[in-house]
């Protein structure tokens, strides 16, 4: 590792970028210090905690805390993901867009450019909304407004101060993407979610000073991270190989062709997304009943909480739904055998056209199906941490149960950091693929890349 390390600040080049990287990043903390006009900074950090189960906590996640804190960069990233995934979604469905994703970078160039204009389009909403929302919050912290002198003069400030955040976010992650190193709309994610990491570590060691966490609990919290983080790898880095042969053909007076490769099918090909979209859902129901007051918008709280029965059972089901969904979206098999035809590719034992379609589909729908239970399981993993899980009161055998099972196990960890979930599916893959890139630089320039080869030498008869 420190070999790497040195190799990386041996590459001008690389190091250029590295440090350009880092830099961006820097600049993108500092807007976590620098408050929207007009907000009441003390009044939205209790806000801040009595919304922590909504959606209101989910996009807080993604902007590292800016959200909460209403700062400039408030909105983060989200309304560019969002903008592309509505344009991933809509390619699908509208020709225009089919058209231009198959016209090489000419399309691409068009298609991010569009994405661009929804993201404005979504941060001007999405900012105007939240300009409203805090305007009509009165009764948090004691009756405390959040807005200091609501009126048309704050919601032109913040839709403005929110959308150019956004749209200087947005820059600054595609100049990370082309002069730096790694996907920079990814970064600024993980950035966010990586900051509060310290402070977690610092409040746990005060939990075990102060004996609100056993050593035992510690251990097996630290065993738990390593085997998990390990799987999480594991399982982000698998897929299946389906192997494809090409015939010989005659091109002419040369013979191209009579090769064999493969395609890869990845165990997880929806990545992040089914969870994301699962948790918007979910979290959606909530968010509009904290809008009003009664006994039924009380109900619908307390049965999507987190650890409910209902939540867990929704929560589970939406991700194996979106699995599928944004795999089919993505993952076109009918595409890939008719491509495989024109150009003379077969599998081995499969007719080519419509069983070879239908032969990828049933792998990928099996794959897939395997990849949605490895998200739910780590989608549940925050709830076992904070509040664990209960032992039924079967009869006789219950009460043997809560004897040989620890308590943190029944009763959670009482940690203080969300480990699992969406914050570490994204954090893993990032740092998977940031470390890939630099892997592939150091390799071109012929240094020894993070992922050592051992080399065997034969002897020479």
């Amino acid at each position: 590792m420190e070999n790497s390390l040195k190799n990386i600040f041996a590459v001008s080049d690389l190091r250029n970028r590295v440090l350009f990287t880092l830099g961006m990043l820097a600049v993108y903390r500092v807007g976590n210090h620098i408050p929207t006009p007009g907000v009441n900074s003390a009044a939205l950090l209790e806000m801040a905690r009595q919304l922590e189960g909504t959606m209101f906590g989910l996009a807080d996640m993604f902007t590292g805390g800016n959200l909460a804190k209403v700062t400039i960069f408030a909105l983060g990233i989200m309304p560019y993901i969002s903008a592309s995934i509505i344009l991933q979604l809509l390619t699908v469905v509208w020709p225009y867009l089919e058209r231009l994703s198959k016209e090489g970078e000419l399309g691409r160039r068009k298609i991010t450019q569009y994405t661009r204009y929804g993201t404005i389009l979504l941060s001007v909403i999405q900012s105007a909304g939240i300009a409203f929302f805090l305007e009509r919050q009165t009764q948090i912290a004691g009756g405390l407004p959040l807005v200091y002198t609501p009126g048309l003069p704050f919601r032109l400030m913040t839709v403005l101060t929110l959308t150019t955040g956004t749209c200087f976010i947005m820059w600054l992650g595609e100049q990370i993407t082309e002069r730096g190193v790694g996907n920079g709309m990814s970064l600024i994610i993980y950035a966010g979610i990586v900051v509060g990491f310290p402070r977690a570590v610092v409040q746990t060691v005060d939990q075990i000073r102060t004996g609100q966490i056993g050593l035992l609990s510690v251990i097996f919290l630290l065993v738990m991270m390593v085997l998990v983080v390990a799987g999480v790898i594991f399982i982000e880095r698998g897929h299946r190989r389906v192997t494809v042969q090409y015939a010989k053909r005659v091109v002419g007076r040369r013979m191209y062709g009579g090769s064999s490769t493969h395609i890869p099918l990845k165990v997880n090909t929806g990545g992040v997304i089914p969870v994301i979209f699962a948790s918007s859902i979910l979290a959606f129901p909530a968010t509009i009943a904290q809008a009003f007051q009664g006994p039924w918008a009380l109900e619908v709280n307390e049965q999507l909480a987190m650890g409910m029965p209902l939540h867990n059972i929704l929560y589970v089901a939406g991700i194996i739904f979106f699995a599928y969904f944004y795999t089919a979206i993505i993952f076109n098999p009918d595409d890939v055998a008719e491509n495989m035809r024109k150009y003379g590719g077969f599998i081995p034992g499969i007719r080519p056209g419509k069983r070879t379609a239908e032969y990828i589909d049933t792998i990928l729908a099996r794959l897939t199906l395997a990849g949605a239970v490895y998200l739910s399981l780590i989608a549940i993993l925050p709830q076992f941490l904070l509040q664990g899980f209960k032992v039924a009161p079967i009869p006789f055998i219950g009460e043997w149960l809560d004897a040989v099972i620890p308590r943190f196990v029944t009763e959670g960890l009482n940690v203080q950091f969300f480990f699992g979930g969406t914050s570490l599916l994204i954090v893993v893959g990032v740092a998977m693929d940031t470390v890939q890139q630099v892997e592939s630089q150091l390799i071109m320039r012929h240094y020894d890349g993070f992922m050592k080869k051992t080399r065997i030498r034969g002897r020479r008869g």
